[in-house]
């Protein structure tokens, strides 16, 4: 049992057991973070991965020792099967979540329910409607927010994601601190990170060290409690004293948390990418159509990763263009 579980430990010693799966490159809003403006090239239908080829992967890395399974995207729920996928992959002993834009999720309260489902993030990355719209190219906001409330009111666990753009939304940083005043949120603010078609530029950048200053600027020291994070978080976690909820920086850019990375995922086109940031991925779907033995394709993917944020282990690499342009658009990877 060892030896199978050692397909998923890379060369630095990391064992991955956290398998993010996107459904489909479908998406019902048009983040610009997320999405190049003029859109992207879809996969042909015949090249997204089936329930049962989802299905079937994901066993096999249950197998060799993945614990916890999180459905992404694009948005997930807008895939017409997207019951029948969550419902088989409950039969499987890991923990299963789900990463939603939130716009429709009101239609799924009892299939999460019935699949045991507890943790659910949810994009948001405004809480003005005006520019909700600006950065997601639709006017959904007052839909997202009331389903959003629903989530809690169903007694979910929410955590909302919110990707800082400078003289965007940084202007909004308190604001969100403050809905955890009342709600049970975890807010975590995401550094903007280099995607292809995203125009991503340093300058646009809200850093770990920025976020922490503006609370520090609006709290007292004793007012700001830093919370104990979780074995491979990817975020740092803290809490106002008193508050219901909590907010975290998640900082890929500025202080990546690689060491402790233990994560891998696969694209609705069955590809497998070894980090978020890597320029190459394994094509699983056509060995597995092709009733090939899958293992060391998976083995040979998780052993060739890289250090750090796949092989851009400076701030300098990473600002180059062409290193982080080889990449998926991030609609086509999964959050």
């Amino acid at each position: 049992m060892e030896n199978q579980k050692s397909i998923l430990q890379d060369t630095f010693g990391r064992q991955h057991t956290y398998l993010r799966i996107s459904l489909t490159e479908l998406c019902n809003l048009r983040c610009t973070y997320c999405m190049p403006a003029e859109g992207i090239q879809l996969s042909p239908k015949s090249h997204i991965m089936t329930y049962d080829e989802v299905y079937t992967l994901a066993k096999i890395f249950v197998n060799h020792g993945v614990t916890k399974i999180r459905l992404t995207g694009g948005e997930p729920l807008v895939r017409k099967d997207a019951d029948v996928i969550l419902k088989k992959l409950a039969t499987l002993p890991v923990e299963l979540s789900i990463t939603t834009n939130a716009v429709i999720v009101d239609q799924f309260i009892d299939v999460f329910k019935s699949c045991g489902i507890q943790n659910i993030n949810v994009s948001l990355d405004s809480l003005n409607a005006d520019k909700f719209k600006q950065i997601t190219r639709r006017s959904n906001f007052e839909r997202v927010y009331k389903n959003i409330m629903l989530l809690i009111n169903e007694g979910f666990r929410v955590k909302l994601n919110a990707v800082l753009i400078k003289n965007f939304n940084d202007n909004e940083i308190i604001n969100f601190i403050e809905l955890t005043k009342q709600y049970p949120f975890s807010v975590r603010f995401i550094e903007f990170m280099p995607f292809d078609g995203n125009k991503w530029d340093k300058e646009k950048m809200v850093s770990y060290a920025e976020v922490m200053s503006l609370v520090n600027d609006n709290y007292k020291p004793n007012e700001v409690i830093r919370l104990q994070d979780a074995p491979n978080d990817t975020s740092k976690n803290y809490q106002i004293k008193d508050y219901m909820g909590s907010f975290a920086v998640i900082s890929s850019v500025t202080n990546p948390f690689c060491d402790s990375c233990n994560r891998i995922r696969l694209t609705a086109n069955g590809k497998l990418k070894n980090c978020l940031f890597s320029a190459t991925e394994s094509d699983l779907l056509t060995a597995l159509r092709q009733g090939q033995n899958i293992e060391p394709i998976i083995q040979k993917t998780v052993q060739s990763k890289f250090k750090i944020r796949g092989g851009m282990d400076t701030l300098k690499k990473l600002e180059e263009p062409k290193l982080h342009s080889k990449n998926r658009s991030m609609i086509t990877i999964g959050g």
